[in-house]
């Protein structure tokens, strides 16, 4: 199985790993699963932690591509085609880290592990 993770999940993941589901933890923990992390999860942690609003996770922000690497979860860039796909989506929702997030599990045909439900108004499939 192959999954992208929201930035909330990956963040808990790695800091708060009890506010995951047992579903998320399962696959999370799986040595089977694919796990792929969005550009726009670094861009909103570096955004949130230079903000003041993610004080917990500065370490990470500091060591995010290492961590990543470490876990041995993949990144994945933000390409012009899926970009253009996160600005097109018609939903009201207008989180751009999000859009994109949805953008990305569209064009790879994969779920997004994700607490938040306002994802689904973009078409994905949500695993939580």
């Amino acid at each position: 199985m192959k999954v992208i993770l929201d930035t909330h999940t990956l963040l808990w993941a790695i800091i708060n790993p009890e506010l995951l589901s047992r579903k998320a933890s399962r696959i999370l923990e799986d040595g089977t699963t694919d796990v792929v992390i969005s550009a726009a999860s670094a861009w909103e942690i570096a955004t949130k932690v230079r903000l003041g609003k993610l004080p917990r996770a500065e370490a990470f922000e500091h060591d995010f591509v290492r961590t990543i690497n470490d876990l041995g979860y993949e990144l994945l860039s933000i390409d012009t085609e899926t970009a253009l796909r996160a600005g097109r989506f018609s939903a009201a929702h207008g989180d751009p880290f999000d859009r994109m997030i949805a953008a990305q599990a569209l064009a790879l045909d994969i779920p997004i592990v994700s607490k938040d439900r306002q994802l689904d108004q973009f078409g994905i499939r949500r695993i939580w």
